[in-house]
C-alpha cells in the first residue's frame, strides 16, 4: 500500500514496530502525519493545512521549486563524490565566502551540523595543540559522541561531564545570573567565562576552543548581550584557544539584520571557525565548516587526508547555490527583519494582556516567548506551555517548546513566513491563552472548593 493511502494509526503502529523509541515524534500523544509541504505550510493525510512555525530546516520554504529543480537537474547529469574536479563546489565556496568576513575563506563540506561541529573540534585541537573545550550551560552541538561530550543539554542525562569540558553560565538576561537590571551583563557573563578558563588552567588544563551557539536555541531562544562574543573571544584566545560560532540553527539571514547571527555582536567580530547546517540545504543533507587559512594549514600539516563521501557533491552544491539564489532573489533576509519585527510587536502586545507571558525576545524570525507561573519567581510554566502547544496544533498551527524548563515557545518558521501568518498565529495564541486562563481560574476554584465536574478541565 502506498504510504499516502495508509491510515495514520497503521503508520504509527509500523513506526512503533520498526523505529527506535528514542526517535521521538512531535506531539507524541496525537502525532501529525505529514505527507506534503509547500512554502510555510504542511499538509496531513486528510489534506488539512498546518502553518509551520518551527521548521528552520526548510529555510526558504518547503519544497521550494528552484531548490527542487536544482537538485533534480543535477541528479540527471552527475552525482558523485568531491574528489573529482567540478565547478559547483568552487562556485558554492566562493559564493559563501562573499557572505562572511574576509578571514573566513577556507571551506569544508559535510552532510550534517553534527559532522560540522565534530570537524570544528578536530580543527581547533590540531591548530592549538590543546584538548579542552569551554561550552555554555544547556548547549547542544550535535548527536555524535564527540558532541554529546560538549553538550550539557545531553551529557547531564548520560555519562556526565568529562574532565576536558568546562561549562560557563548561559548569558541569559531574563532568568540567568545577571538579568536585565544588571549594570553590565556583558562584562559579568564574560568574566564568568574568564573564571572558568582560569580555574581550568590552574589545574593544568589547556584550552582548544570555546564553542558557542550564536543564538542558543535549546537553551531557551537566548539573545546574548551585545559585545559578549568579542569579550569571551579575547579570553579564550589569550588562553591559546579559538572561538567557534555554531550557526547551525540561526544562520543564512534568519536574524534579519545580518546574514550571520554572530554579526549581531558587532560587525568587526570574526570567529575563528563557523559551522553551518540545517537551513544551508533547505532539507537536503548539507553542512559546512568555514575557517581561516591559518587553521586550515595546521589541519593539513598532519598529512592526514580529509575526505567526506557525500560532502560537497555536485547535487549538494547545486542545492546550496539554489538556496543562496532564493535568499537573494526573494530578499528573505530583509523579509525576516520586517516580519520578525511585526511578530515581536504583536507578541509584546500579548505580554501586556496575558500575565503568563514573562518575556518576548528574538531577532528576525528567531523568537522566544517565555511562559511563567508568576512574575516574582519567573518559575517556568512547563505544563501550561505543553498544553498551549497542543491546543495550537488543534488549531492547525505547529509550535514547539525549548529551554531547560521546556516553557519557551520557539518561533523559527520558514523564511517565507508572512505578515498575514504573523497576525494569524498571534490571534490564535490570544484565543488559546484566554481559554487557558479561564481553565486555570476554574482549577483554582476546584482546589478551593472541589467540584468533580471541573476536574477533567484542569491542566
Amino acid at each position: 500500500m502506498a504510504s499516502d493511502q495508509r491510515g495514520k494509526a497503521e503508520t504509527l503502529a509500523l513506526r512503533r514496530q520498526f523505529i527506535g523509541s528514542s526517535c521521538r515524534l512531535f506531539f507524541p500523544g496525537d502525532p501529525v502525519k505529514i505527507i506534503r509541504g509547500q512554502g510555510q505550510y504542511l499538509y496531513d493525510e486528510q489534506g488539512a493545512e498546518y502553518l509551520d512555525c518551527i521548521n528552520n530546516v526548510a529555510h526558504v520554504g518547503h519544497c521550494h521549486p528552484l531548490v527542487v529543480q536544482a537538485a533534480h537537474e543535477q541528479n540527471q547529469v552527475l552525482n558523485t563524490n568531491s574528489r573529482y574536479l567540478h565547478d559547483h563546489i568552487v562556485d558554492y565556496a566562493r559564493k559563501l565566502s562573499e557572505t562572511l568576513p574576509e578571514p573566513l575563506c577556507v571551506f569544508y563540506f559535510l552532510n550534517s551540523g553534527s559532522e560540522a561541529n565534530d570537524l570544528a573540534l578536530r580543527l581547533a585541537r590540531q591548530y592549538t595543540g590543546h584538548q579542552d573545550v569551554v561550552v555554555l550551560d544547556h548547549a547542544y552541538h550535535g548527536h555524535l559522541s564527540s558532541l554529546i561530550d560538549i553538550s550539557p543539554y545531553k551529557f547531564r542525562n548520560l555519562d556526565g561531564q568529562k574532565e576536558w569540558v568546562h561549562v560557563a553560565p548561559l548569558p541569559d538576561t531574563y532568568r540567568g545570573l545577571y538579568r536585565e537590571d544588571h549594570p553590565n551583563p556583558t562584562e559579568a557573563y564574560a568574566s564568568d567565562v574568564e573564571r572558568v578558563i582560569n580555574s581550568a588552567r590552574e589545574r593544568g588544563r589547556k584550552m582548544a576552543a570555546l564553542f558557542v551557539e550564536s543564538l542558543p536555541s535549546v537553551g531557551g531562544q537566548i539573545i546574548p548581550p551585545k559585545g559578549y562574543f568579542p569579550r569571551v573571544a579575547e579570553h579564550i584566545r589569550r588562553a591559546g584557544g579559538v572561538f567557534v560560532a555554531d550557526e547551525i540553527q540561526v544562520g543564512f539571514g534568519r536574524v534579519g539584520e545580518h546574514f550571520w547571527a554572530f554579526q549581531l555582536q558587532g560587525e568587526d567580530f570574526v570567529p575563528d571557525i563557523v559551522t553551518m547546517g540545517k537551513p544551508i540545504g533547505n532539507g537536503h543533507p548539507l553542512a559546512c565548516v568555514a575557517t581561516t587559512q591559518a587553521v586550515a594549514r595546521a589541519f593539513e600539516a598532519t598529512g592526514v587526508e580529509y575526505f567526506n563521501t557525500f560532502g560537497g557533491s555536485p547535487v549538494s552544491c547545486a542545492v546550496g547555490l539554489a538556496v543562496l539564489e532564493v535568499l537573494e532573489k526573494e530578499q528573505l533576509q530583509a523579509h525576516a527583519a520586517h516580519v520578525g519585527s511585526t511578530l515581536m510587536g504583536l507578541l509584546e502586545q500579548q505580554k501586556g494582556k496575558h500575565p503568563i507571558i514573562g518575556d518576548v525576545r528574538g531577532a528576525g524570525l528567531f523568537i522566544g516567548v517565555d511562559l511563567i507561573k508568576d512574575e516574582a519567581t519567573r518559575k517556568p510554566a512547563t505544563e501550561e506551555a505543553n498544553y498551549l502547544v497542543s491546543r495550537m496544533k488543534e488549531n492547525y498551527i505547529l509550535l514547539s517548546t525549548d529551554g531547560p524548563g521546556q516553557n519557551i515557545l520557539k518561533f523559527k518558521p520558514p523564511m517565507c513566513f508572512s505578515f498575514e501568518d504573523a497576525h494569524q498565529v498571534v490571534a490564535v495564541l490570544d484565543a488559546v491563552l484566554t481559554e487557558m486562563e479561564a481553565i486555570l481560574r476554574s482549577c483554582a476554584t476546584l482546589r478551593a472548593k472541589p467540584q468533580p465536574a471541573l476536574q477533567e478541565s484542569c491542566l
